[in-house]
């Protein structure tokens, strides 16, 4: 059965670790080979996120009431989604050795997320937790324990910088119903 944690909480103690240049190298050499496959790999990470946590699915009207992973997979719209969600991992990936524009771009993902699609940020953590489960068994080779310890700092360098767009939120409410109030 699946947990879905409190309305818009977060977990505030989980910080991102540095990424090593030799981390940012095995990053980039992995995704390479990932990308080249973006919209299968994509897919196949979006079907088992919304397998393993349907709850997920309400946020997107267009296939929150598909069942079917084979229906999903066939999805114009979550072949889509799924493109897009690869091309912001691209861009971060390309741009590992620029945090600032690694920030801009996940924040952009978190502020649409947080603000217009009103996205539980729990999601994202299940969501990266997924993408480095469909990745370690599609290149399993490629899968050593180091990528491992890489991959897993990326996965929450991803995580926090989203949800940081959940806390200036929550921080700029706060601040305006004090105003107000």
């Amino acid at each position: 059965m699946e947990k879905v944690q409190g309305e818009m909480e977060i977990e505030r103690w989980e910080r991102s670790e540095e990424i090593s240049d030799a981390e940012k190298k095995v990053i980039q050499e992995i995704w390479s080979r990932v990308y080249a496959n973006c919209e299968d790999v994509g897919v196949s990470i979006l079907i088992r996120f919304f397998v393993n946590f349907p709850s997920a699915k309400q946020y997107f009207s267009q296939f929150k009431h598909m069942e079917d992973p084979l229906e999903m997979e066939r999805s114009l719209q979550l072949r889509k989604h799924a493109r897009r969600v690869m091309g912001a991992i691209n861009t971060v990936v390309e741009n590992l050795n620029d945090s600032e524009k690694v920030s801009s771009v996940l924040a952009l993902v978190g502020k649409a997320h947080a603000l217009k699609h009103k996205v539980e940020p729990i999601y994202f953590k299940k969501l990266t937790g997924v993408m480095l489960e469909v990745i370690a068994e599609e290149y399993p080779n490629d899968f050593t324990p180091e990528a491992h310890g890489a991959w897993t700092k990326m996965k929450t360098l991803i995580y926090t910088h989203v949800t940081a767009a959940y806390k200036e939120g929550t921080l700029w409410k706060t601040a305006l119903q004090t105003l107000l109030f």
